[in-house]
């Protein structure tokens, strides 16, 4: 696999250093490691902050959705690799301005050790923190033991339903209600027909054959559920489906939003061809689509394949996945 890059020990912090520099209405570097994004205007005093963290090369997740309505700040660590702690930390007190701070992030054991530690830290600082765990990809443990799930695009919705509650001036306490109960409201699954090279490992994520694709592969490569011969798009898209409203099923009248995004490499005009089985499958169920997603939201470097995340609205969901918010991947007027 070919790479646009210098040394690849640089990959992230070169990175970083373009993503500021081209946005720089959105985005700003803090702290001493360089490795947290917080917003280029901080929230209002009073306002609760939301932060995140996860490895590198998953733009736009995590770095890209700081911004008004959406997070305050950001670690970075290297690619499919954990923020430290400290960098943790210091994404915490760039977002803190005296409301409290919420840790919104996805179940993997490395963000989980780290940030708890962060927590630790900056306990000592009077900074009061809560936690939103997402855990929304079905193919990664049964709904039995939906807590050891892994997190992936479902982040998406909850950064974005978080973030327009806490700008519309929600305490600490509701706002961590409303993230969870989004958090609980996302399912998501994915699918994968070729691997991603990480910059400093210089290999492949994993092998499979060019016409083969694997069914619930996670977004660094984690096994899935079945592997075998490349389906058409309408199997593909019907299977996945099959599989959300397994788990999270809808009836007439529900309202619901889905995310159909690309892992990296696949182009728009596929994630297309696959919506059209997805929203034919909502309306055979009687839902009703809200601001549907479709595009690169989640990505896994140059991964290709896709994932759907499917999560149902109440009303209180619906106002704020619709408020207006704005950073340089997504905005909502």
């Amino acid at each position: 696999m070919k790479k646009i890059l210098n040394n690849p020990v640089d990959y992230v912090d070169e990175m970083l250093a373009g993503f500021t520099a081209a946005h720089p209405q959105h985005y700003r570097l803090h702290g001493d490691t360089g490795r947290v994004v917080a917003r280029a205007t901080p929230g209002a005093k009073g306002k609760v902050g939301i932060v995140t963290g996860g490895g590198s090369g998953h733009l736009p997740v995590f770095t890209g959705y700081v911004g008004t309505g959406l997070l305050d700040a950001c670690a970075i660590g290297d690619v499919f690799a954990s923020p430290s702690a400290e960098q943790m930390a210091d994404a915490m007190r760039a977002a803190d301005t005296g409301a409290g701070v919420l840790r919104l992030y996805g179940n993997y054991g490395g963000d989980i050790m780290n940030f708890d530690m962060a927590g630790d830290l900056v306990e000592f600082e009077d900074i009061r923190c809560t936690t939103v765990i997402l855990a929304d990809d079905v193919a990664s443990a049964p709904k039995d033991e939906a807590a050891k799930r892994r997190g992936v695009a479902g982040m998406v919705y909850a950064f974005k339903i978080a973030g327009a509650a806490a700008e519309a001036g929600r305490d600490l306490d509701e706002v961590t209600r409303i993230a969870q109960k989004a958090a609980d409201a996302c399912r998501s699954v994915g699918a994968a027909l070729s691997p991603c090279t990480v910059p400093q490992a210089g290999k492949p994520t994993f092998t499979i054959a060019e016409d083969e694709m694997e069914m619930g592969m996670g977004i660094h490569g984690e096994p899935g559920v079945w592997r075998d011969k490349l389906r058409p798009a309408d199997a593909i898209a019907s299977e996945m489906m099959d599989r959300l409203l397994d788990d999270l099923p809808i009836a007439s009248g529900d309202r619901v939003s889905i995310l159909v995004n690309s892992l990296g490499a696949t182009p728009p005009e596929e994630l297309y061809i696959l919506y059209r089985t997805v929203k034919a499958r909502l309306d055979a169920a009687g839902a009703t689509t809200v601001m549907p997603l479709v595009g690169r939201y989640a990505t896994s470097m140059e991964m290709t394949g896709v994932s759907f995340t499917l999560i149902k609205l109440d009303a209180e969901l619906e106002s704020y996945l619709t408020a207006p918010c704005d950073c340089a991947f997504w905005s909502v007027k």
